[in-house]
């Protein structure tokens, strides 16, 4: 599942910015959600979080998405489970 969002500009001077949210399945029986965040076209900074279950894994991409449409981020592109 991937999740990409980006704020909504006022000033033409500034640049928007991403977050990007992306869960991936890892080597030893997990899921790994993985964060991005920064300016548009500048390089992020990026967190990892592991989690045993898919399920669990999923919660918490959707609990972070919430937080940042709160704060002013719009989904821009998102793939993956449709039950969303």
């Amino acid at each position: 599942m991937r999740v990409y969002m980006q704020t909504v500009i006022d000033q033409a001077e500034k640049k928007p910015r991403f977050y990007q949210l992306v869960l991936q399945e890892d080597l030893i029986n997990g899921w790994t959600l993985v964060r991005e965040w920064g300016n548009q076209g500048s390089a992020g900074r990026v967190k990892k979080d592991h989690f045993p279950t898919r399920d669990a894994a999923q919660t918490a991409l959707l609990k972070v998405r919430d937080t940042q449409i709160k704060r002013g981020f719009k989904v821009v592109y998102m793939r993956g489970d449709d039950s969303t």
